[in-house]
């Protein structure tokens, strides 16, 4: 239950951060743009993904929308179910799984209801630009590597308790 109350925070976080900034500094379109130096290679700017992560399917003409809404709509809800049935042991992969399902649906929200999601945060070196992106792919970002962590840990204990028992 506390990880599902983490998923809720995430989402709550999420929303709260993209309605704040699109009040804040409002849509960056191609003629303006109102961007916010936070620090060299850091920046805040409000821009608006129809499509998937980096962008991916953005340009693909509407159809895009329900189906990567249908996409995390059902992951969601498998994540949900597998979060429920983990042993009280599997910390890790619980905090993995709250973070990666709260990101989800705050992206979730966003597609459903807007069309696109909200991205502010921009990372940058001189000319090279990584894609904008949210604190729900951050969640989702963290969520993603403890659970890679899980898996590695997991198959080490499991090796050393092989080589125990033989």
């Amino acid at each position: 239950m506390t990880y599902f109350l983490m998923t809720a925070a995430i989402v709550v976080i999420d929303q709260l951060s993209k309605y704040l900034m699109s009040q804040w500094l409002g849509l960056c379109e191609a003629v303006a743009c109102e961007v916010v130096d936070v620090l060299p290679g850091f920046q805040l700017v409000v821009v608006h993904n129809t499509g998937a992560a980096f962008s991916f399917l953005a340009d693909a003409g509407g159809w895009q929308r329900w189906f990567l809404t249908t996409v995390s709509f059902v992951v969601s809800i498998v994540i949900a179910v597998w979060m429920t049935r983990l042993k009280s042991s599997e910390k890790l992969l619980a905090l993995s799984l709250s973070l990666i399902l709260g990101g989800a649906l705050g992206n979730l929200i966003d597609r459903a209801f807007q069309g696109y999601v909200v991205d502010f945060i921009l990372l940058y070196y001189d000319d090279w630009y990584f894609p904008a992106f949210n604190v729900a792919d951050s969640a989702v970002s963290v969520g993603a590597a403890l659970m890679i962590l899980d898996v590695v840990l997991s198959s080490r204990r499991h090796s050393s308790q092989v080589a125990e028992d033989a």
